[in-house]
């Protein structure tokens, strides 16, 4: 398990990092959001040892990580960082070998990876020579090919297509599943949403908010309910403990606990047919805004 404990970090007079602390479980996707500025990327940069906490500890099944420790973690950066003269295959193979693979296993994680992310017939081509889509596949795979124990990605999915986006996530699956911790920060949260098993949301240099997507639902917005009516619904605004959001004729959309719900549907029921009635879940994007607020 990857663990941040109580990070903190100034630039100047600035302080950017405060009492930063999540964990990473192994086998686990964890989505790491929020908006521009809010400390993401220094975040995983102390990860990474590429800058310094003025305090606090990041460990590695219990233990403070070493440079050995982090020669094993695949990094991926916002900003593209391959060598853009270099054809792909043989700068895959040679960040391979960098990171102590021999020959054999580096050419054959190269293979492999260019097959599952469809490079295999750019595996020749210069990385400069590529979409920008291909270049962001080719430099998930330099994040992949030395068979990292910990995953940190920023932005993985930026400048893909659909496809792409799938094709990515499943490998993604793929490493989580192999018991690897993974930790990525995206501002796609329809795409985080769907992939992360943990979230971890960052505002103002301060964690504001963890945990699953059900128990971010349950401690940071109301239930809501949506009600179709074959008559108007306009009579739902009336009702005690209900908070009407949207309403359209026989629509609406409403927040309210359980008991309260309840009641509406019974009154529905007893004013005529009821079309559809069913809980609403909140989006992460909702949950995203309650939360930094």
């Amino acid at each position: 398990m990857l663990e941040l404990h109580d990070i903190t970090r100034s630039f100047g007079s600035r302080r950017v990092l405060h009492d930063v602390a999540f964990g990473v479980d192994e086998g686990k996707l964890t989505g790491f959001v929020g908006a521009n500025g809010a400390g993401k990327t220094t975040t995983m940069r102390i990860i990474l040892g590429v800058l310094s906490a003025d305090a606090g500890t990041v460990t590695l099944n219990g233990t403070a990580l070493t440079a050995s420790d982090r020669r094993r973690f695949g990094y991926m950066p916002e900003e593209r960082g391959l060598y853009p003269k270099m054809r792909v295959a043989e700068q895959l193979t040679y960040l391979a070998r960098l990171h102590g693979l021999s020959q054999a296993s580096a050419a054959r994680n190269t293979a492999s990876l260019l097959e599952r992310l469809d490079l295999t017939e750019r595996a020749g081509d210069a990385v400069e020579k590529l979409s920008l889509g291909n270049q962001q596949r080719a430099q998930i795979a330099a994040a992949l090919v030395h068979d990292p124990q910990v995953l940190v990605l920023d932005e993985p999915f930026s400048g893909l297509d659909p496809i792409a986006v799938e094709t990515v996530q499943a490998v993604l699956k793929e490493y989580a599943a192999r018991g690897v911790p993974v930790l990525l920060s995206s501002h796609q949260l329809d795409i985080v949403e769907r992939l992360c098993d943990d979230l971890v949301i960052i505002a103002g240099g301060r964690v504001a908010a963890s945990g699953t997507r059900e128990q971010l639902r349950r401690q940071h917005t109301a239930p809501r309910y949506e009600i179709l009516l074959a008559g108007d619904a306009g009579w739902i605004r009336d009702e005690p403990g209900v908070a009407v959001i949207d309403f359209d004729g026989g629509y609406a959309l409403f927040e309210s606990d359980q008991d309260a719900a309840q009641r509406v549907l019974h009154s529905a029921t007893a004013r005529g047919s009821v079309v559809s009635f069913a809980p609403l879940q909140p989006s992460l994007a909702q949950i995203f805004k309650e939360v930094i607020r």
